[in-house]
């Protein structure tokens, strides 16, 4: 590559492979900064349908479809031996209903291969080392990590799109203290052994039966293999910490009597992970001749499967302000992207409060719930939650909790 080009991206994984893919198909000089190889492990397998739409304005679709992952309809909750089930298709918004579960690895390499193809360039193993602003452009310092050098590259615009390496926040110290308590997840993958009537299509949500923050996933593949991680605050560790991370899950799955009967045949068949403190903000989403996509920007938490929602909403939000921008147009980028963008990162941050304080759990798990109300939730359980028709978008905070105390009651 020459030293200079239109739009550098640093990440390739859904964010950037979206933004990289609908600029490289209007002609845009792309180049996607990548440290690592793909495929690669990553966590946050359960789609939700509202990526769908996504996908299919990225140019994804047929590809991801035609891969063969496990198809999601749903989601089922578990509290005390008490199950709640939501099907998509009863959601209040319209789009789509379905879905996927997918190993990232395989899923994100999937929608990166599609972003060359439509003429983005990616350079896997490269880290952007610095950044500095020049009258007309910007200039990135970037380390080649199977060479070990370095070189510069002038972009007319940058996109952030490292996730949970958090790129830009940390090199323009952008980073600002997460509302939420410092949680930690452990996770792996498993030979799941599920019984025949286990419903695949759906990811399970399951409450611990004391401890009513912290929470278990089991998202199934369709390999006959699942992910499986616990969340929890830092100190309900405690008790477990001279455990290993594998010796920590499953105690946790043997707390919970229908996970431990449904898990009993289960192995693990991956190492086993954790990540801490991953809950994130920063004091902007945007800069000159910036700005940040998905978790880069602010990461909430693992519980409604919303991180890349928001990371592939996120990149269909900016591609085309960009492309304004290159084309010397005004672009607003308060009012067109950081506003509307956190319209939805606020209507998932009032349902991961509300998960955490109890006023959702006591919404999701009543026994003879409204259907319409039922449906309103389902449709932000789906990922549409910029769908200001939804009441429970448009006013997010002050008709849940209202749900709630009219619950209780």
């Amino acid at each position: 590559m020459n030293n200079c080009c239109d739009v550098a991206i640093i990440g390739a994984g859904p964010a950037g492979a979206c933004a990289a893919s609908m600029l490289a198909q209007q002609g845009v000089d792309v180049h996607v900064f990548e440290r690592e190889q793909f495929p690669r492990f990553s966590i946050g397998e359960s789609l939700l349908p509202q990526c769908m739409t996504f996908l299919e304005e990225a140019g994804f679709l047929d590809a991801v479809n035609q891969h063969g992952f496990q198809r999601k309809d749903g989601a089922v909750f578990l509290q005390k031996g008490q199950f709640s089930n939501f099907e998509f298709d009863e959601k209040f918004s319209p789009g789509p209903a379905k879905t996927f579960q997918v190993q990232r690895g395989t899923f994100d390499k999937i929608l990166a291969d599609g972003a060359e193809k439509n003429g983005a360039k990616i350079h896997y193993q490269h880290q952007l080392e610095a950044m500095s602003n020049q009258p007309e452009h910007t200039t990135l310092t970037i380390k080649d990590l199977a060479t070990d050098k370095t070189k510069t590259v002038n972009a007319r615009f940058v996109l952030d799109a490292s996730g949970f390496g958090r790129v830009l926040p940390r090199l323009l110290d952008l980073e600002s203290p997460s509302d939420f308590p410092v949680r930690q997840a452990v996770f792996t993958h498993i030979k799941d052994q599920l019984p025949d009537s286990f419903d695949r299509n759906k990811i399970l949500i399951t409450v611990h039966p004391q401890f009513e923050d912290i929470w278990l996933w089991l998202i199934p593949f369709s390999n006959g293999t699942s992910s499986l991680g616990v969340v929890g605050r830092l100190e309900q560790f405690t008790t477990v910490e001279n455990l290993d991370h594998e010796q920590q899950l499953m105690h946790f799955v043997h707390e919970v009597p229908q996970l431990k009967t449904l898990l009993a045949d289960a192995s693990v068949c991956a190492p086993v992970r954790n990540i801490k403190g991953y809950s994130a903000n920063v004091s902007t989403l945007y800069g000159e001749r910036f700005a940040l996509l998905g978790n880069a920007g602010e990461f909430l938490d693992p519980v409604f499967s919303s991180g890349v929602t928001i990371a592939m909403q996120s990149a269909v939000m900016a591609a085309p302000l960009v492309l304004k921008t290159l084309n010397d147009e005004t672009v607003d980028w308060e009012n067109e992207f950081s506003q509307p963008l956190r319209q939805g990162i606020n209507t998932f941050k009032t349902f991961v409060e509300g998960w955490y304080n109890g006023d959702l759990r006591n919404v999701i798990f009543y026994p003879n719930p409204d259907t319409k109300i039922k449906r309103m939730v389902c449709s932000v359980l789906a990922g549409y939650a910029w769908d200001t028709d939804n009441p429970l978008v448009k006013h997010s905070k002050r008709r849940l909790k209202a749900l709630a105390e009219s619950c209780k009651q």
